[in-house]
């Protein structure tokens, strides 16, 4: 609903929120501060709030053979710092459940751009997060605007937010990609029962958890035909790779599986030349691991050759440095 932005002026950087009113696009002033150094992160983590608020009410939920709206459960969080714990509750989709992850996850980063700056600052932001707030739940529950001539509009279907992807593949996108990753989503919990579905958000909630408190800067979360974690270090001896699945919302297999895979060339002679994938071993087990387990996996495979060590584990020993057993080798069959 909302674009912010940053403008130096008088030797200050001003916090700029520029939104759609009665009279056309309207910018007003939030605050300032001493530098960009302490501009920029707030800029970003208010532009992430705005995002990840304002488009679940933006949009329709198309699953199934009718179209509604989605819940605006979420937006109770910008009025309401208590709330916040809530946007980890709840398993109405797997997209907007994960909208609620990112939602959390830059309310954790405005903290962190708050802690640097004087409680003026603080104030301001905080009123502005509430204005944003009470100008979206007008909105979604179909009330008129406010009259002011600076009252916040929202226009449904094309909402004003500006999207920027800071790390790996979490990300909503501009509108238009937006609909594909949302597509993605809800094609993976198609067939999936109201028991699956729930599961299948926790599995999310976990590995996004990991995701987010690993220290592996290349480690990305992949929404594709599955849920997976995925790690390819630049320059890794044999050309390994890991991924670690959660379970598919539409199967009655409850098991994760952590896998060690390799490049093989097509052509060995051509260094830089195509290559397939290949799985060399796999660790499967039947209950979800602990998001503590994920991050120590992913923190440890940053290590150099880490994968090449693991890669030669026998079937029946844990990867060394973690809980995962192999349960599978390809080179065995």
């Amino acid at each position: 609903m909302t674009i912010y932005s940053q403008h130096s002026n008088r030797g200050k950087v001003q916090i700029l929120a520029t939104y759609r009113a009665p009279a056309g696009v309207r910018s007003v002033t939030v605050t300032s501060v001493e530098n960009i150094a302490l501009a920029a992160p707030l800029v970003s983590a208010l532009n992430d709030i705005s995002a990840y608020a304002a488009v679940p009410i933006a949009v329709r939920d198309e699953r199934g053979a009718r179209v509604a709206r989605y819940p605006v459960d979420h937006l109770a969080v910008l009025v309401d710092q208590g709330a916040r714990e809530n946007l980890l509750k709840g398993a109405h989709s797997l997209w907007y459940e994960y909208v609620k992850l990112l939602l959390h996850q830059a309310l954790i980063d405005l903290d962190a751009a708050m802690s640097s700056v004087p409680v003026p600052v603080r104030t301001a932001v905080r009123a502005e997060i509430e204005t944003e707030g009470y100008a979206l739940i007008r909105a979604a529950e179909n009330l008129d605007p406010e009259e002011a001539e600076d009252a916040r509009l929202c226009e449904f279907d094309n909402p004003f937010v500006t999207f920027e992807s800071r790390r790996g593949n979490v990300y909503l996108g501009d509108p238009y990609c937006l609909k594909g990753e949302r597509y993605r989503l809800d094609r993976l919990e198609q067939g999936a029962s109201r028991r699956r579905l729930e599961q299948a958000v926790d599995d999310l909630r976990l590995l996004y958890d990991a995701y987010a408190r690993c220290n592996n800067g290349r480690a990305n979360l992949i929404i594709d035909s599955s849920l997976f974690i995925e790690y390819e270090p630049e320059d890794e001896l044999g050309r390994y790779f890991l991924s670690i699945f959660a379970p598919m919302p539409s199967d009655d297999d409850d098991a994760w599986q952590l896998e060690i895979a390799q490049w093989i060339p097509e052509d060995p002679e051509e260094e830089d030349g195509p290559a397939t994938g290949e799985p060399v071993l796999r660790c499967v087990r039947a209950a979800p691991p602990k998001a503590s387990e994920l991050i120590e996996v992913l923190n440890l495979s940053q290590a150099r050759a880490q994968l090449a060590d693991w890669a030669v584990t026998p079937i029946g020993e844990a990867l060394d440095g973690t809980t995962f057993m192999v349960t599978r080798r390809y080179d065995d069959q």
